[in-house]
């Protein structure tokens, strides 16, 4: 089982990145879909979730709420982070997780599987 996150990078405040997480060998429909980030020196952060089984219920972290969209797409095995109006703090390492079960418990930090993260540097 593997994820790989990919899409970031060196943004101006107020810019956007689209964040992708790619599943191999998993079948995503049935695992909730989390993104977290970590800043260095700082503690592990959740910043979105996407329900499985089907339901698409969405989370967000109060930090991203109105700014970041999660999104999934089980036919391709891939989840999407899209991260708009940038802010110097949300300079990080984000990664993609998957849970067999319910995003409150993912966001917990039951995580099941996780990527190596992508780096997102928001910075003029």
């Amino acid at each position: 089982v593997q994820l790989q996150a990919s899409g970031g990078g060196l943004v101006q405040p107020g810019g956007s990145l689209r964040l992708s997480c790619t599943a191999y060998k998993l079948l995503t429909e049935y695992y909730a879909v989390g993104w977290f980030r970590q800043a260095p020196e700082k503690e592990r952060q959740w910043v979105s979730c996407i329900s499985g089984h089907g339901d698409r219920t969405t989370y967000y972290a109060d930090s991203t709420k109105g700014r970041f969209t999660i999104s999934r797409d089980d036919a391709e095995k891939t989840a999407a982070l899209q991260m708009n109006r940038l802010k110097p703090e949300d300079t990080a390492v984000y990664y993609c997780a998957v849970h067999l079960g319910p995003c409150q418990t993912l966001l917990a930090g039951t995580i099941d599987y996780r990527g190596q993260g992508t780096q997102v540097t928001v910075s003029s």
